[in-house]
């Protein structure tokens, strides 16, 4: 595949552990509000309610807004916490959520090889405050060479427009030159096909395909990225 020449890669949960961000900043959150941690029973139920804002979100049906503080207001409102924190407890969630990154595997690797021929860009719905905290407390600043952050763009994954506004940032419009890595079928994947770029679809836990959704290229390990562009 000689003709890529920049990589649009997606951050929570295809190089950075969400997971793991996300559990220890809503703990670090409450802590600072004086609050227990979550169990493990209603981080699970937070994460259903997340998702189901985020694909909202991703539907066109809300705003970025709406997500972040609709989902602590929901998730306070059943668990009886007090909802008027929910600006400042979604401010300083964001802030923490930053403060603690983990790489998934092979991630830091793979980014650090491809530095050396290709441009590599990160592609994100997550919020500005926490994607860039992010990217410095992981490194990725330095690694990436630029980020497109919806909130900043003002419009998301999988809108066209998202794709268009990266195009004309890069100053390409040749969609042969470029590649779209990620987890999520309905935002990374969808997107790309969208606009006609190929895309890769990082599938570690060997998720089942139920949807119309065709992703040029799907792997279980980033260190398949390097053969794909070998092709």
């Amino acid at each position: 595949m000689e003709r890529i020449k920049y990589i649009l890669w997606d951050i929570d949960r295809t190089l950075l552990d969400f997971e793991y961000s996300e559990k220890e900043g809503l703990n670090l959150t409450f802590e600072q509000f004086g609050y227990d941690r979550l169990d493990e029973k209603m981080l699970s139920k937070y994460k259903i309610i997340n998702d189901k804002y985020w694909e909202k979100l991703e539907n066109g049906e809300i705003s970025k807004q709406e997500v972040l503080e609709g989902r602590f207001n929901e998730f306070f409102d059943l668990y009886g916490y007090d909802k008027s924190i929910v600006p400042r407890f979604n401010e300083e969630y964001q802030k923490n959520m930053g403060t603690v990154v983990k790489f998934l595997p092979n991630a830091k690797e793979v980014v650090t090889k491809l530095k050396e021929s290709y441009k590599q860009y990160a592609a994100t719905n997550g919020t500005a405050v926490a994607q860039k905290k992010k990217m410095s407390t992981s490194g990725l600043d330095k690694l990436l060479d630029g980020f497109f952050i919806s909130e900043e763009m003002g419009v998301v994954k999988p809108f066209e427009e998202y794709f268009e506004k990266i195009f004309d940032a890069i100053g390409s419009h040749n969609l042969d030159e470029y590649l779209m890595i990620g987890d999520s079928l309905t935002s990374d994947i969808s997107g790309g096909v969208k606009v006609g770029i190929k895309t890769c679809w990082y599938n570690p836990n060997h998720k089942e395909n139920n949807m119309e959704i065709i992703p040029d290229y799907e792997i279980d390990d980033l260190y398949q990225v390097i053969r794909i562009l070998k092709q």
